[in-house]
């Protein structure tokens, strides 16, 4: 059973945090995990361990610490030093950014090196803590944990490719069935296969068609975690020229997918069309991941891909969280404390998910599941921008609002945020040249995410975007199948003049006829 380590046990001294950081919420405690993989060493700094993770700080190191450790059962000695050195290096990093609890987590190489127990030992006096070593199915665990935390009730298979191992994990909502390990990590079938791509393809399709797990995506999805997927991902991006750059919820349909891996897997990745997004040092294990994916579809067979940010540091801090905080909707979380920061009244923004709510309800609009934590999220965020110059304020809010590190949200989720925020702004939704990400929703979303722009003008304009109105203003039915917003007597001066025009021009979109009541 893996042990945590307490705050009591952390022993780190807290920086406080600068008080002029505005941006800051002052009640986290800054916590850290650092990854020691067979590939790569990375830190990461959080703000504090919560449903929707903010990362402060992020620096990783390949240090190759799995590369050759078939052939020598042995982490190479200048990998060894490169690791430590990094380890020195975060251990520092963690105090300067008041970090109270840190968890150093060791994956494949460090468990299975003959010289691993000697290792383990440098490393803990680099970083100053008890060093974790994750066995093969607490990595599958953690790996689900993460795609749990990142994606709106998951169900499908989960596969975290790394540089020593691959480990695959049913996901069914928050349920976590039990995983396997597999020898397929990129450095790990390099090796195996003296560096021969057929076979790499052998190996990894002999693998994964017998593992518990073969067939058991049909119909689900594929959760893709991992480096070297998500560069796959970065790449297969870059030469669709898609108009967004967000790795996590990057869909990957299997009629593009294939052709796409195969190319990978053929060719030399120097010359491949948008290799420059690529790190040079990430190349070289490009079409490892390419077959390793190959095996994965070709076996398990699933219904698309879906890459995951989130993995295994995230998904071992998601294991911490109380229940209560695992219930929570990350999107939701996330959106709020946007509003918190950056919207000129929090309060308001609340205010504008209830009313939002009460006018969907009375006018019948009707809405999935999914469009309400949509909607709600996209009223946290509607004022995010207003510090922007005028002209500006609905392309910069729709470039935050798209690019933010959201989790528990798809990619035609965010283009529907980002645009609803956009339209609300620009106020016309049928301009001649509109956002590229628009092409990402479909026309219902689209549709959407104008009726509730328009409603946001109306909203905004009755309010200043101060608390207080709009839980004051109720829908009721009119003749003739229209509907009326009552005004109590002592707002009726909101109403006049420009609100008329934005009202109207809601009535457009939604289709209903609409008029002020004061009463």
């Amino acid at each position: 059973m893996l042990q945590s380590l307490s705050p009591s046990s952390a022993h780190s001294t807290r920086a406080s945090i600068d008080p002029d950081a505005q941006g800051r919420f002052r009640e986290r405690a800054p916590v850290a995990v650092v990854d020691i993989g067979s590939n790569s060493v990375r830190l990461v700094i959080y703000e504090g361990n919560s449903r929707a993770l903010t990362q402060l700080f992020n620096e990783k190191v390949l240090s190759g610490l799995g590369k050759g450790l078939t052939q020598t059962n042995r982490l190479d000695d200048d990998a060894v030093a490169s690791a430590l050195t990094a380890l020195r290096r975060f251990r520092k990093l963690a105090d300067q950014a008041g970090v109270v609890d840190l968890y150093p987590l060791a994956t494949a190489a460090t468990r299975e090196a003959a010289n691993g127990p000697d290792f383990v030992a440098a490393a803990e006096a680099a970083i100053g803590r008890p060093i974790i070593i994750l066995s093969g199915a607490d990595e599958a665990r953690y790996a689900a944990e993460g795609v749990v935390a990142g994606f709106h009730l998951a169900d499908g298979i989960a596969g975290d490719l790394g540089g020593g191992s691959l480990e695959l994990v049913d996901i069914d909502r928050t349920t976590i069935g039990e995983g396997l390990t597999l020898p397929l990590g990129g450095l790990r079938l390099q090796d195996l296969s003296g560096n021969d791509i057929a076979r790499a393809r052998d190996i990894a399709d002999s693998h994964v068609a017998a593992c518990a797990l073969a067939g058991r995506g049909k119909g689900r999805p594929f959760f893709a975690v991992g480096g070297t997927w998500r560069n796959l991902a970065k790449l297969h991006i870059e030469q669709t020229k898609y108009p967004l750059h967000v790795m996590h919820g990057y869909e990957m349909t299997l009629d593009v997918l294939g052709p796409f891996l195969e190319r990978v897997a053929k060719n030399d990745p120097d010359k491949m069309p948008g290799i420059v997004s690529i790190s040079k040092a990430r190349r070289a294990l490009l079409a490892f991941g390419a077959v390793t994916m190959q095996a994965v579809v070709k076996h398990v067979k699933p219904s698309t891909v879906f890459i995951s940010a989130l993995g295994v540091r995230e998904g071992y801090l998601h294991s911490l969280l109380g229940e209560e905080d695992k219930s929570k909707d990350p999107l939701i979380e996330a959106a709020r404390e946007f509003a918190i920061l950056r919207a000129r009244s929090p309060r308001h923004a609340e205010e504008m998910i209830a009313w939002s709510d009460h006018t969907f309800e009375t006018l019948g609009i009707a809405e999935s599941e999914d469009h309400v934590r949509l909607r709600h999220a996209a009223s946290l965020l509607a004022d995010i921008g207003w510090r922007a110059h005028p002209d500006y304020r609905g392309q910069q809010s729709l470039s935050i609002v798209a690019h933010a590190a959201f989790s528990g949200i798809s990619h035609p989720g965010r283009a529907y945020l980002g645009l609803a925020n956009y339209y609300r702004h620009e106020g016309d939704f049928e301009q001649s040249a509109v956002p590229d990400i628009e092409r990402l929703a479909d026309k219902d979303l689209l549709r959407r995410a104008q009726v509730l722009a328009a409603l946001f003008r109306v909203g905004y304009l009755l309010t200043a975007s101060m608390p207080g109105v709009l839980d004051r203003l109720r829908w009721k039915k009119a003749g003739r199948g229209g509907f009326a917003l009552t005004v109590p007597r002592d707002l009726a001066a909101l109403t006049e003049g420009r609100p008329e025009s934005r009202l109207q021009a809601f009535a457009k979109v939604v289709g209903l006829k609409l008029k002020v009541e004061v009463v």
